[in-house]
C-alpha cells in the first residue's frame, strides 16, 4: 500500500514540502509530467531546486517498455542516480513514473519484469500527482506496460508508489469525455472486483464506497462541479483499492488484447467492451449504459472491423495471457468457459 497520502484542494502546493526529506545530496527530482500541460500553468508550479528536471511525457499512446527503457537510460547517462520519480498526469503518466522508478535500480529491460512479483530490488523514491481520477494507477502495485510481446503490468510490492499527493484542484479542466472514459475504468473496476471470485471484506468495503460515489456523480447529479471532481478522486482511490486485495475482470482482459493490438486507449477500450458483457456483469452493464446515455458520451464501435484472421489471434493471445482477470471473473475453471472460439466472437462485436 501507498505508506503516505496527502487530500486536499491545495495540497499540490505543499509538493516542495513534502519532497524535501526525499532529496539525496545533489541527485535530482525528475518530474514526467503528461504531455498535456506543455506550455500551460501547471508546470510553472512545480518546485524545481538543482538540478531539478521536468520531462513531458508523451502519452499519446500508453506506456511501452522501450519507452521506459530509454527514459531509465537517458537518467542514468545524464545524472548516474536521481532521488526520486514524480508522475504528475492521468494513468499512464502514473504508469510510466513508476517503472521508471524501478528500473532506475533494476537490471535489464522493463520487459524482463512484465509479470507478477518478477521485480526483486526497490526502486528510486516515487510519488504520484494524478491530473485524471479513475484509473486507480495512484494505489496499484502495478504498472501496466505494452512489450515486445504482450500487454502486462509490473506487478510488485515494489511497484506502489511512496506518497501520493490528491489535490482535486488539478483534474477541474479536464477533458469532458477523457474525464468519463476515466471515471467508467473505475466503475468497471468496482463491478468487476464485487462480483469476481476473489472478493473479500477488504476490497469489498472499498469497492462498495467507490461504486456509491460512482453512481453519485454519474447517474444523480445532473451538472459537473466542483464536488464532482472530489468524489471522482476519491471513488479513484478507493477503486484502486478494491482491486488492490482482488482483481479486475472480463472487460480489462479483453480491452487489453484491443490495447496491444489497436492502441486503445484503456478507459475507452474498457468502455468499448463493456457495452457488449450482458452475458457477464447484466446489472452492470445496464446501469453503465445509463451512464452513458445521461452523460451524452458516444461509446466508439466497429473498431475491429475488417480485421484479420492473424489479428484477432493476436488479441485473442494477450487477453487469455491474462489468467489472475479470467480466474476472478469466471472461477478457476475458466478455461473452459473462455473459449478462443468466444473471445473472437466478443471481439467480432466491438
Amino acid at each position: 500500500m501507498v505508506s503516505y497520502v496527502v487530500y486536499g484542494r491545495g495540497s499540490f502546493n505543499q509538493l516542495d514540502e513534502i519532497l524535501a526529506p526525499q532529496r539525496k545530496g545533489e541527485a535530482p527530482m525528475i518530474f514526467l509530467v503528461d504531455h498535456f500541460f506543455e506550455g500551460k500553468e501547471l508546470p510553472e508550479r512545480v518546485p524545481l531546486r538543482g538540478k531539478d528536471k521536468i520531462i513531458f511525457a508523451d502519452v499519446t499512446y500508453e506506456p511501452k517498455t522501450k519507452q521506459v527503457d530509454a527514459l531509465s537510460q537517458q537518467l542514468k547517462n545524464e545524472f548516474g542516480t536521481v532521488s526520486g520519480i514524480i508522475g504528475i498526469g492521468g494513468g499512464s503518466v502514473m504508469d510510466l513514473a513508476k517503472a521508471v522508478s524501478l528500473m532506475m535500480t533494476n537490471p535489464g529491460s522493463s520487459a524482463d519484469y512484465q509479470g507478477w512479483d518478477l521485480v526483486k530490488v526497490a526502486g528510486v523514491y516515487k510519488a504520484g500527482i494524478p491530473t485524471l481520477s479513475g484509473t486507480g494507477a495512484e494505489v496499484s502495485r502495478t504498472t501496466v506496460l505494452t512489450g515486445p510481446t504482450r500487454k502486462l503490468g509490473m506487478n510488485s510490492d515494489f511497484t506502489p508508489f511512496d506518497q501520493i499527493v490528491l489535490d482535486p484542484e488539478l483534474t477541474a479542466n479536464a477533458p469532458i469525455n477523457q474525464r468519463f472514459y476515466t471515471g467508467m475504468d473505475c466503475y468497471i473496476h468496482c463491478i468487476e472486483s464485487l462480483q469476481g471470485t476473489y472478493i473479500n471484506e477488504f476490497s469489498r468495503s472499498y469497492g462498495e464506497k467507490a461504486l456509491q460515489l460512482c453512481q453519485q456523480i454519474f447517474l444523480e447529479k445532473n451538472s459537473w462541479d466542483a464536488d464532482s471532481d472530489d468524489k471522482l478522486m476519491m471513488a479513484s482511490y478507493a477503486g484502486g483499492m478494491s482491486i488492490a486485495y482482488s482483481q479486475v475482470g472480463v472487460a480489462h482482459a479483453v480491452s487489453y488484447g484491443l490495447s496491444y493490438l489497436l492502441g486503445t486507449k484503456h478507459g475507452v477500450g474498457n468502455c468499448i467492451v463493456m457495452n457488449h458483457l450482458e452475458q457477464y456483469y447484466p446489472d452492470g452493464v445496464k446501469e453503465f449504459k445509463a451512464m452513458v446515455e445521461k452523460n451524452g458520451v458516444e461509446i466508439p464501435a466497429g473498431i475491429c472491423k475488417g480485421l484479420t484472421d492473424e489479428q484477432f489471434d493476436t488479441m485473442i493471445n494477450v487477453s487469455m495471457g491474462m489468467k489472475p482477470l479470467w480466474e476472478n471473473a469466471l472461477g478457476k475453471d475458466w478455461e473452459k468457459k473462455m473459449t478462443r472460439e468466444k473471445l473472437r466472437v466478443l471481439y467480432e462485436k466491438l
